[in-house]
């Protein structure tokens, strides 16, 4: 008869989790990087809008500036996009550049009604990126 114990052909559940946070961490930092640099690569600085459907000119630097990336723990999961950047906490334009949209401009004491077409680059950079996603988490896990 063979003398083994069965629970060594199953793995320790608690080894499995401490071993794989870490590594989680590491893949989806990693993949928030590259996606946050493919993003602001994709703005180019100009002084002419972009046409509709390319990624938008950048003015100011400030779209290519505000760009980050963070690992959510709750939600296990990382966070990557631009920055509100109006002061008052309620800046519209990466939104707007990203999806498109109306808005009310104030100019010269004038209030008026503008609409924006999508100029995504955050969208693209994702979905340019996302086929790297396997690969980072071969052999992450050790």
């Amino acid at each position: 008869m063979i003398g083994f114990e069965i629970k060594h052909l199953f793995f320790d559940r608690r080894a499995v989790t401490t071993r794989m946070e870490p590594a989680k961490r590491k893949v989806l930092s990693k993949f928030g990087a590259f996606v946050r640099r493919t993003a602001k690569g994709s703005i180019r600085r100009r002084k002419k809008p972009a046409p509709p459907g390319s990624p938008p000119s950048s003015h100011t630097g400030l779209l290519r500036k505000f760009i980050f990336f963070g690992f959510d723990r709750d939600r296990h999961s990382v966070v990557i996009g631009p920055v509100r950047l109006d002061r008052r906490g309620r800046g519209e334009a990466p939104s707007l550049l990203e999806y498109g949209g109306q808005t009310t401009l104030l100019r010269r004491g004038k209030r008026r009604r503008t609409t924006y077409k999508a100029r995504p680059y955050m969208g693209p950079a994702f979905e340019k990126e996302q086929p790297k996603l396997p690969a980072m988490w071969l052999d992450s896990v050790k």
